[in-house]
């Protein structure tokens, strides 16, 4: 099988980084994938949505963390974006110091094309 890459060019990565409050961890993620996987949450029903997102925790810090995931249009996020912060407020972010939950959106402007990926992989 192919490899595939993280991202399709021409598609938008949101990155939030933040820290919690020490000693909320098990408590945030807990509460963050309650949420997440919950029919409540209107990310998982945009049409721009392309690659789900993903919680990641620094290896060097374990208050830190980090939610990518990919998308094609970037106003399409940052509308239900507000929409979350303003009207549903999940109870995760109440762990965020700060109480901030705004991502940096970034270009995908290169991924490996499939051709290159598919002859890396003996096809």
């Amino acid at each position: 099988m192919a490899q595939e890459p993280l991202a399709t060019k021409g598609n938008f990565l949101h990155i939030y980084d933040f820290r919690i409050k020490p000693g909320t961890e098990a408590e945030f993620i807990r509460l963050f994938e309650e949420f997440d996987y919950s029919d409540g949450n209107p990310m998982h029903k945009s049409w721009a949505q392309v690659k789900d997102g993903v919680l990641c925790r620094d290896t060097e810090d374990p208050l830190r963390f980090f939610l990518i995931a990919e998308w094609s249009d970037i106003k399409e996020h940052a509308a239900i974006r507000k929409i979350l912060a303003e009207e549903i407020k999940p109870e995760f972010i109440k762990f965020i110091e700060g109480g901030k939950f705004i991502p940096k959106y970034v270009e995908v402007v290169s991924s490996t094309p499939e051709e290159i990926l598919n002859k890396a992989a003996g096809e």
